[in-house]
């Protein structure tokens, strides 16, 4: 019985060059034994290469379990698939369902191929808990308090949708078995003859006039590739940007490795950044694939080269380098490509319109990143750049047709293509008329339009939103979601994480070195910062917030965050109260005021930036309790921001050198430790003289840096004369980092590293007057009275 039934869904699939699902649900051991017929019924285990070679059939089993015959992959070892083509693909669901495993899983399987998903009895499954169950069970949670209603959906899909059969494993043996669903897709099947082989398409042809090498060309599958490769010729000019973009499966990559490939041969230095090497892999492999194919066509041999460097036979090169590198343009590289382009942040790419020429490939729906900030932001900073821009989309799938239904499903299971309320939707939307709701699970999963405008913010906010972030917000008791709804469209989403409220013996295991899982704040503070007592307080941490693209800049971020203080904060003995709220996010200078602006107050900023990012990270923390009464989140802060405080005054000229000052002067206004003005009156002596007289900054650097500290973390307050940004910029690269004076002149436009010093001696009068003792103002004195 499974074996026609796999046989009949595999025929179909070929025929129209489609895949298809294949449900055996029911024991475990019963379901590979199944997958093993199905796998033997619709594959050999051998078969011929183009060439005649031997190989094993294209199969992959992904499980926590080992031993098969099979390709092996483990559930969260399952981007190993990314970029590989398979036959068949059989998703072990039983001991670890990670949702993330199933959109890598669909993206392994060939036109023509089966998934084949080994599950619990359908009925039974969402109140089963696993091991990815128990990942959602952070402490002070237990996997008792994790839901089933992502699976509840999750079922409901494969029941549902077009593509995928269903076949019901008997206790006692195949006797048993029974076909719930055949997963045929209606008249089409009529049409499917005897024989299951489709012609082969024909190749598009180069087109005329083309610059690349007509090897370039033969390398597309389809026209939208031969587009693609054919815009990025562009690059080989200084001044042109490309953007190339499509959903999963198009090919973008590839087209852009081949293209890539065709710029090194003729001589051209292609430096190539992806979140990570694995999302630039496809290129690699192109560039390759089209140097070993010119080289034997002139000389019989292959191109050296490894895995993040490929050398070309025309002299030039493909190179890897991670975002955070890459921005720095290293060794100067003739053109760029940025793959995965929106699952990095504006900031960071902002960064790239400084090479010669650029490209960014960028995926519309998917989990590699959808963010919006590429096509919303960071669009329109390129439109305003000097690059003359190129766009091509490509929409036809490579590997399978455009009416594929395993695609339809897994967007729709897995929400690949959640999206905002469209923008007519909710322009106009006034803030006053939104209305503060909670988006309760069991509503979210009761309303797939509700479910999906909320989780499309999300994705939209966030480049690094996945599928398993879509279970967490349905089942992770630790979560919660609130929004802010104007005529019935969610125009502002705020997903939020307890953290904290944990006992002694946990607190104790944190502090040795013990990974606690879903408590971030507390982990760092604990276990970095070595507060044993930091996650005793039970804390409320924004995960992520975001506002409708139509509607930034006029408060709904602002007014959501206000209620949710108000819902969460006005009691921290409720059991619903809690008595801090918190954030962690990669610091940009907007970010550090909104948050600022919201009450936050900053108590660390990472050492290290974040490799897809670029960024250094910053936790802000905000009290319940109102400034200046106790509270264990009061504590919690005033302990915290006065060792932020401190730690800055030696770190910024150590492992913060190179942070951004802006960032700097953002992350120490938002400090509430008082400002350090305790200056002895040799140092008054030496800062005097060195704004009022002839002294040297060189006599007490350890005064200047107290005072530059407290001038930033301060700001205006309590003083008629502000710092502007340019002296505030001089205080920290000079004073705090410690910059040489020649780069510090250079960088912020001073004529000479005289005139800088001069400024710098100007900076600190406003500061002599506003933090002077009397002894520093009489010293003041002998060099400004007549």
């Amino acid at each position: 019985m499974i074996a026609g039934l796999a046989r009949g869904a595999k025929r179909e699939a070929e025929a129209t060059n489609e895949r298809r699902v294949l449900v055996l649900a029911g024991d475990r051991d019963r379901g590979f034994d199944a997958a093993y017929d199905a796998i033997e019924a619709v594959v050999s285990d051998e078969s011929d290469d183009v060439e005649g070679r031997r190989e094993r059939a294209s199969v992959s089993i992904v499980s926590t379990r080992e031993g098969f015959r099979f390709e092996e992959h483990r559930p969260r070892g399952a981007d190993e698939l990314l970029g590989r083509t398979r036959e068949v693909v059989v998703l072990d669901c039983h001991e670890q369902f990670v949702p993330n495993a199933v959109g890598r899983c669909v993206g392994a399987v060939d036109g023509g191929g089966l998934l084949v998903l080994l599950t619990p009895d359908l009925d039974a499954w969402p109140a089963i808990r696993d091991r990815f169950d128990d990942s959602l069970a952070v402490p002070p949670y237990e996997i008792d308090d994790v839901t089933g209603r992502f699976r509840d959906r999750f079922v409901d899909t494969l029941r549902s949708h077009p593509g995928i059969a269903i076949a019901s494993l008997g206790a006692d043996g195949p006797g048993g078995d029974a076909i719930e669903r055949d997963g045929r897709t209606g008249p089409r099947n009529d049409a499917i003859g005897a024989s299951s082989q489709r012609a082969p398409a024909e190749r598009p042809a180069a087109p005329p006039n083309a610059a690349f090498p007509t090897a370039a060309y033969e390398a597309c599958l389809t026209g939208d590739q031969v587009r693609a490769v054919r815009a990025f010729e562009s690059l080989a000019t200084p001044g042109n940007a490309v953007v190339a973009e499509a959903d999963r499966g198009r090919g973008k990559s590839s087209a852009a490795g081949i293209a890539a490939g065709a710029l090194a041969l003729a001589g051209a230095d292609v430096l190539v950044t992806a979140p990570a090497f694995r999302n630039a892999a496809e290129v690699f492999e192109r560039a390759e694939e089209l140097f070993e194919r010119c080289e034997r066509d002139e000389s019989g041999s292959a191109p050296g080269g490894d895995a993040h460097r490929l050398d070309a036979p025309g002299g030039g090169r493909v190179r890897y380098r991670t975002p955070a590198e890459a921005a720095d343009l290293p060794d100067d590289p003739d053109a760029v490509i940025v793959d995965e382009a929106a699952a990095l942040p504006v900031r960071l790419l902002e960064r790239f319109l400084n090479a010669p020429a650029v490209a960014f490939c960028t995926t519309v729906h998917g989990y590699e990143g959808a963010g919006r900030g590429f096509s919303i932001r960071f669009r329109e900073r390129l439109r305003e750049s000097r690059f003359a821009v190129r766009d091509v989309r490509l929409d036809e799938p490579i590997r399978y047709a455009r009416s594929d239904p395993v695609e339809a499903w897994a967007s729709r299971a897995l929400l690949l293509d959640a999206r905002p309320a469209v923008d007519e939707a909710v322009a106009g939307a006034a803030l006053d008329g939104a209305t503060y709701r909670t988006l309760a699970p069991d509503d979210l999963l009761a309303d797939e339009a509700l479910l999906r405008e909320a989780f499309g913010l999300l994705v939209a906010a966030h480049y690094r939103t996945e599928p398993n972030d879509l279970a967490r917000l349905l089942d992770a008791p630790n979560l919660a979601a609130r929004a802010l709804v104007a005529d019935g469209r969610v125009v502002a989403v705020a997903l939020l994480a307890r953290e904290g409220g944990l006992d002694a013996e946990t607190r104790r295991r944190m502090y040795e070195g013990e990974r606690v899982r879903g408590n971030m704040v507390p982990d760092v503070l604990t276990s970095q910062l070595r507060d044993e007592a930091a996650a005793e307080p039970r804390g409320l941490r924004t995960v992520r917030i975001a506002t409708h693209h139509a509607l930034r800049g006029e408060g709904f971020g602002a007014r959501l965050l206000d209620e949710v203080h108000g819902e969460f904060g006005t009691d921290g003995s409720e059991s619903d109260g809690v008595d801090y709220f918190s954030v962690g996010y990669g610091a940009t200078p907007r970010l550090l005021r909104f948050w600022r602006r919201a009450g936050y107050r900053t108590v660390h900023l990472s050492t290290s930036r974040n490799d897809a990012s670029g960024e250094h990270s910053a936790i802000m923390v905000r009290p319940v309790t109102a400034p200046g009464e106790d509270g264990p989140g009061s504590d919690l802060l005033d302990r915290h921001a006065v060792t932020f405080r401190d730690r800055e005054r030696d770190g910024l000229s150590d492992a913060h050198r190179d942070v951004d000052p802006d960032v700097v002067v953002g992350a120490l206004r938002a400090c509430s430790a008082p400002a350090p003005t305790d200056l002895t009156e040799a140092e008054w002596r030496s800062v005097v003289g060195a704004s009022f007289g002839p002294g040297m900054y060189d006599s007490a650097p350890g005064a200047f840096r107290d005072l530059a500290l407290a001038a930033l973390i301060e700001g205006d307050a309590g003083s008629n004369e502000r710092l502007d940004d340019r002296e505030e910029r001089l205080l920290v690269e000079k004073v705090l980092q410690g910059r040489p004076s020649e780069s510090v002149a250079d960088d912020l436009g001073y004529v000479s590293t005289g005139a800088c010093m001069r400024a710098l001696g100007d900076a600190y009068k406003p500061l002599v007057e506003r933090y002077g003792t009397d002894f520093a103002l009489e010293e003041r004195e002998r060099f400004t009275s007549d």
